[in-house]
C-alpha cells in the first residue's frame, strides 16, 4: 500500500486525482491532505474548534503555495472554497496570482493590524470577526461579494468596493436593546446590502441603513426595528424581506418610486397582508418590471414553533443535543417541587453543554438565552425563580 504522494515539485494545476498528499504547509511534510471525490472545499484551523481538514495553530505561518499543484477535474484551481481560522493573512498575496472563488477568514488576533489585500483575485470574501479581540484595517481587493459577521466595529476598510455587501452583526442576548450597525466608512457607498439577524433574536435597528446613500438593492432577514428609516432610501429598486416576524412601521411601497422588485417570504401575517394589498394595487397602476411576490404569511404561533428555541442556526448534530437537553429540562422543571429542584434542572441543562466540544461565543449566548426561556416557564416562575437566578446558575455551571 503506497503512502501519501509528494507533489511539491509538480507544476501548478497538474494534480487533479483524489487521494492523499504530503504538504509542506507549515514546514517540511507538516501535513497530509486527503482529497475526496466531489469535494471542492477545504477547512484549516486549530484543533480546539469545529472539525477541520487540516489542523493548524492560530499563529502558524502558512505556505499557501503548497496548494498550487492541485486542480479540479475541470481544470480550475483546487480548493475552490477555503475556510480558515487563524491569523496568517498571506493568502491575500497568494491570491494575487491564483484565483479563489470563496474564502472565509476567522482571524482571532488581539492587536490592531493593517492588511493589504489589493489586487487579490477573490470572488467572495467572508470575514468572521466573532473571535477577533483586536481590530482589522483591510485594504480591499475588488471582490464581487463581501460578507462580514460578528462585531462590525472591529473592521475598517479602504480600497475597492464590493459589488454587494452582507452584514451579520453579533446579536448578543435576545433581551437586549436593538443592535445598531456602526458607521462602515467607505462601505457606505455599496449599492447592494443584505442585513441578517435572527427571527426571534435581538432585533436590529434599521436606522444605520441611512448611511447607504447609494443603495439600490436591500435584503432583510430576521427581526428589525425602526422600519421608518427605509423611507429615506430614495434610490431603492429591489427589496427582499425573508423570515421577518414583525413588519410594524414599514413604509408603504409607493415610498420608493423606482422599486421594481419585491420579495416577501415567511413574514408576519398582518404585515404581509398589507404588503400584498399594496403590491397588487401598485400592479394596477404601474406593472412590476422585474418580480413581485408576497407569500408564506405566518401566524405568531408559527414563529414560536419554528424559532422559539435559540438553536435554529446550529448544525444538525449539535442542535439535536441541545434540543434533547432542553426537552429534559422542561420536563424536570414541570415536575419541580421547590426552588432547589428547579435549580437542579437548569444546572443539569447547562452541564450537558460542558461536554460539547468547541462551543463558540454565539453558541454560548444561545445557551444563555435558552436558560432565560426555561426560567419563563410557569413552574419556575411559581417557585420564585428569577431571571437573575437563572443566569447566575448558568454562569456558575458552565465551563465554555
Amino acid at each position: 500500500m503506497t503512502g501519501p504522494r509528494d507533489v511539491t515539485d509538480q507544476p501548478a494545476g497538474s494534480v487533479s486525482d483524489w487521494g492523499s498528499y504530503r504538504l509542506n504547509l507549515t514546514g517540511p511534510d507538516s501535513h497530509v491532505l486527503t482529497i475526496q471525490p466531489g469535494r471542492g472545499d477545504l477547512s484549516l484551523g486549530p484543533a480546539d474548534g469545529k472539525p477541520v481538514d487540516l489542523q493548524i495553530g492560530p499563529d502558524d505561518a502558512i505556505d499557501w503555495s503548497a496548494f498550487d499543484p492541485f486542480a479540479t477535474p475541470a481544470g480550475s484551481p483546487w480548493p475552490r472554497h477555503i475556510v480558515y481560522r487563524g491569523n496568517d493573512a498571506g493568502f491575500f498575496a497568494w491570491a494575487r496570482r491564483r484565483p479563489i472563488e470563496n474564502f472565509s477568514w476567522t482571524p482571532e488576533f488581539a492587536d490592531d493590524r493593517d492588511v493589504d489585500a489589493a489586487g487579490s483575485d477573490i470572488h467572495s470574501l467572508f470575514l468572521r470577526l466573532g473571535a477577533l479581540r483586536g481590530s482589522l484595517r483591510l485594504t480591499m481587493p475588488a471582490v464581487y461579494h463581501l460578507s462580514v459577521a460578528g462585531d462590525l466595529a472591529r473592521l475598517r476598510t479602504d480600497g475597492a468596493l464590493p459589488r454587494s455587501l452582507s452584514l451579520l452583526p453579533a446579536l448578543g442576548r435576545a433581551t437586549g436593546e436593538p443592535v445598531v450597525v456602526p458607521d462602515l466608512g467607505p462601505l457606505r457607498d455599496v449599492e447592494s446590502v443584505t442585513l441578517s439577524g435572527a427571527p426571534l433574536g435581538r432585533p436590529i435597528s434599521l436606522t444605520a441603513l441611512r448611511q447607504f446613500t447609494r443603495i439600490e438593492s436591500l435584503s432583510l432577514h430576521g427581526s428589525f426595528t425602526d422600519w421608518e428609516a427605509l423611507g429615506e432610501l430614495d434610490a431603492l429598486r429591489g427589496l427582499e424581506i425573508r423570515f421577518v416576524p414583525n413588519l410594524d412601521g414599514m413604509p408603504s411601497l409607493d415610498t420608493w418610486p423606482s422599486l421594481e422588485r419585491l420579495i416577501a417570504f415567511n413574514v408576519d401575517e398582518a404585515g404581509g397582508k398589507v404588503l400584498r394589498s399594496q403590491m397588487r394595487a401598485r400592479a394596477k397602476t404601474r406593472p412590476w418590471d422585474d418580480y413581485a411576490s408576497v407569500v408564506k404569511l405566518r401566524k405568531p404561533e408559527w414563529w414560536q414553533q419554528e424559532y422559539g428555541r435559540p438553536f435554529a442556526g446550529w448544525d444538525a448534530r449539535r442542535a439535536k443535543i441541545a434540543n434533547a437537553a432542553y426537552d429534559a429540562a422542561l420536563a424536570s422543571l414541570a415536575a419541580s417541587q421547590d426552588l432547589g429542584e428547579a435549580r437542579a434542572a437548569i444546572v443539569a441543562f447547562v452541564e450537558r453543554f460542558n461536554s460539547v466540544p468547541g462551543i463558540e461565543t454565539t453558541e454560548r449566548e444561545d445557551v444563555g438565552d435558552a436558560v432565560l426561556q426555561l426560567q419563563t416557564q410557569a413552574r419556575p416562575i411559581a417557585l420564585g425563580v428569577t431571571a437573575e437566578d437563572a443566569l447566575s446558575w448558568f454562569d456558575e455551571t458552565r465551563d465554555f
